[in-house]
């Protein structure tokens, strides 16, 4: 994108992070630390965590902050914080998406707010990535409750045949890439079981979201250019290093609007 003097545009990234994510006495995260800093706020719905409670209080908080707010549904595993991967049935996962997003709208609404999209957590996301007919059954449930409703989902090196589904079923996707995460030539993150598939480096975070703003190639894990669409970047605050990582990120982003 190039203005009238020819000056190269950076399109504003938004930063996303889960939030929510505590359930009864025990916590989670550290969203009012991290809430200030974010475009938009994925709200566990109580299947993976958070409880009614912790769903109005998350849903408060983005609310004071201008955070656009979404449903952050997941399988039906809270031992397992939903990075479980379970044998449902598209009806099932119709239906336990409908039942999740539903309680957080609900929650909104009655705060004067509203769910503005939908993204899957943990396995429920991995698999819908990994199987064509689970991202069918997620985006005909989204569109289904909502088709104004994006749906948030990994970009790859290519994102056509995801594109042309959400065309087909008629859902907007958002694309979300991420910052602290090392990936594949394929445009995947590389397994956290291998060495250097996460960045520990603030500096090496930063400069990689910067990167992702500005339509930047990355270097995959084979050392080849990685060329990533994104909309959205994903970002963690569940420790004051990711905290502290988060508002650089912001200051930088800001930086490249000015």
């Amino acid at each position: 994108m190039h203005n009238d003097k020819g000056d190269r545009v950076v399109e504003r990234l938004l930063l996303n992070c889960d939030m929510g994510e505590s359930f009864g006495s025990w916590r989670m995260g550290q969203d009012a630390e991290v809430m200030p800093y974010i475009d938009c706020a994925n709200i566990a719905c109580g299947y993976h965590a958070g409880d009614p409670g912790i769903m109005r209080r998350t849903v408060t908080l983005a609310l004071e902050h201008g955070v656009t707010i979404g449903a952050h549904p997941a399988y039906p595993d809270l031992v397992g914080f939903g990075r479980r991967s379970m044998a449902c049935s598209p009806e099932e996962i119709r239906d336990l998406l409908h039942y999740q997003i539903g309680a957080l709208d609900g929650i909104c609404k009655v705060l004067g707010g509203r769910v503005a999209y939908v993204k899957p957590h943990g396995a429920l996301y991995n698999d819908m990535m990994a199987d064509p007919l689970k991202l069918r059954t997620v985006l005909e449930a989204v569109a289904n409750y909502d088709s104004n409703l994006p749906l948030m989902l990994m970009a790859t090196a290519d994102n056509r045949a995801a594109q042309a589904l959400g065309d087909e079923i008629g859902v907007p996707l958002w694309f979300e890439a991420f910052a602290d995460r090392a990936y594949t030539a394929s445009g995947h993150l590389l397994s956290r079981r291998l060495p250097g598939a996460v960045h520990h480096d603030p500096a090496r975070v930063v400069e990689q979201a910067v990167r992702l703003a500005r339509g930047e190639a990355l270097l995959a894990d084979d050392g080849s250019a990685l060329q990533l669409a994104a909309r959205t970047l994903c970002v963690h605050g569940d420790n004051d290093s990711s905290v502290a990582a988060v508002r650089q990120i912001r200051q930088a982003l800001d930086g490249l609007e000015v």
